[in-house]
């Protein structure tokens, strides 16, 4: 199993279950739930392949839709409506800093240009969790706290910097792994988020 693989399993994973958590907290059925939790893991993946060419993960991988029913499995299995507290949140951010190392690593595989690797590295990571708050009614998080584009930014952008350093690909993923999550818990501690627009 290779990295990239394993950053798109895991990632995968636990936004499915952060995704179904928050489904079942909005009390859609056993299908809304499913249907989140796939929506919420696949979508960013999916988006990435779409635009480079390539067929989305999914299609070709069990494992990946594996991961999304084991997801959904356990939620329901458990049959507890957690709101998003600490522990869905840390989840989450590893899940973030997953994904963003997934997209940039696999657009850099591809020969693609530094500064669209990066886009791909953001868009990878945001998507599903946009969507899902979309989905879910909820006020998406991407567009209003927590710095969740930023921290994607900040980790995709660290990637960059030591490929072009020659720095060992895993040693790469690490650390930019490291700035995504510290960089979305630092601006959760502290309350910092991007200015807003004032009329």
């Amino acid at each position: 199993m290779t990295l990239l693989h394993l950053l798109d399993l895991l990632s995968t994973f636990v936004f499915a279950l952060v995704g179904a958590r928050i489904a079942a907290d909005r009390g859609l059925d056993y299908g809304g739930i499913a249907f989140i939790a796939t929506i919420a893991s696949v979508s960013g993946g999916s988006l990435r392949n779409i635009f480079l060419g390539a067929l989305p993960v999914w299609v070709t991988d069990p494992w990946i839709l594996a991961s999304v029913l084991a997801a959904v499995i356990i939620t329901l299995t458990l049959r507890r409506v957690t709101r998003v507290g600490n522990l869905l949140l840390a989840m989450d951010t590893f899940a973030l800093a997953m994904a963003t190392m997934s997209g940039t690593q696999l657009a850099y595989e591809l020969d693609i240009p530094w500064y669209s690797s990066i886009i791909f590295g953001i868009i990878t990571a945001v998507t599903g969790g946009l969507l899902r708050d979309v989905l879910c009614q909820v006020e998406p998080v991407l567009l209003h706290r927590e710095t969740i584009g930023t921290a994607a930014l900040m980790g995709a952008s660290t990637f960059v910097l030591l490929h072009a350093l020659n720095t060992p690909q895993t040693a790469a993923v690490i650390v930019g792994g490291f700035v995504v999550i510290m960089t979305r818990f630092i601006s959760i501690r502290f309350d910092l988020h991007l200015p807003k627009f004032v009329k």
